[in-house]
């Protein structure tokens, strides 16, 4: 709403108090206002390797009195569940609590794991069902799973009004656009995750160094055959090449520049 006139905001105030309201236009305010907080987070990346799924996550460092690699935004769901959040960070927390419960009823039932695509379904209905009553507000955030079953790696990403799409990858978040140019150039017919992993660190760094603003550590997770197919830390060793590897690109550009 940012770019609409000051008597017009005034006559539309009344459509953005609740997120079961729409405007004449046919706008929700509140989901849109959620997309905010979405776009001022740090940046998350997920890629769909041949061999399993990466997450990786900008995590701005907002305080130098904050304790190194604590407030993790990137989670695990199950085993072989990843999960991501830009945006607020109590709602992230909230709604990959909510993905465990989804994923741990399943498993009750069923006696096998939840399948990639039922636990977007019940994730992107849980989403929705905040756009829909008076009584709540649409999540603040844009999340990312990544998810390795039976039937190989899946991707998911969902945005606050529960819309959510399958990728090879994506990325949401301050640094969204330049990781979405930087990530159609790669062949993901023949991606590993090892490749994957440090393409995603060349990714955030660039991205990073176009704002400049905060410092940040890099978060990044895997599931691929190197992990069991589990959804773990990538390990460090492979981290600090990443980096290394990432920071060393940033120079030859800036160089070439």
């Amino acid at each position: 709403m940012g770019s609409i006139g000051t008597g017009v905001r005034n006559s539309l105030t009344k459509y953005d108090l609740s997120a079961s309201t729409y405007a004449p236009d046919g706008r929700i305010f509140q989901v849109e206002y959620a997309m905010k907080a979405v776009e001022n987070s740090g940046t998350c990346i997920g890629i769909k390797a041949v061999d399993g799924i990466v997450l990786a996550h900008e995590k701005l460092i907002t305080s130098k009195l904050l304790v190194s690699q604590s407030n993790n935004r990137i989670q695990t769901i199950d085993t072989h569940i990843g999960f991501v959040a830009a945006g607020l960070l109590a709602d992230s927390r909230h709604l990959a609590g909510r993905a465990r419960e989804e994923a741990e009823s399943y498993k009750n039932i069923y006696r096998q794991p939840i399948p990639s695509m039922m636990i977007a379904k019940r994730v992107a209905g849980y989403v929705s069902a905040f756009t829909l009553y008076s009584s709540v507000r649409p999540f603040g955030l844009a999340s990312i799973i990544g998810s390795v079953d039976v039937h190989g790696p899946a991707l998911y990403m969902f945005e606050p009004s529960g819309l959510y799409y399958g990728y090879n990858a994506t990325a949401v978040g301050k640094g969204s656009t330049l990781a979405k140019t930087e990530l159609e150039k790669l062949d993901f017919s023949t991606l590993t995750c090892e490749e994957a992993v440090k393409h995603a660190a060349r990714i955030m760094y660039l991205v990073h160094d176009d704002a400049k603003d905060k410092d940040f550590e890099l978060e990044l997770t895997w599931i691929s055959p190197q992990s069991g197919n589990k959804h773990k830390v990538v390990p460090k060793e492979l981290k600090d090449e990443a980096e290394r590897l990432a920071k060393a690109a940033l120079d030859d550009g800036m160089d070439e520049d």
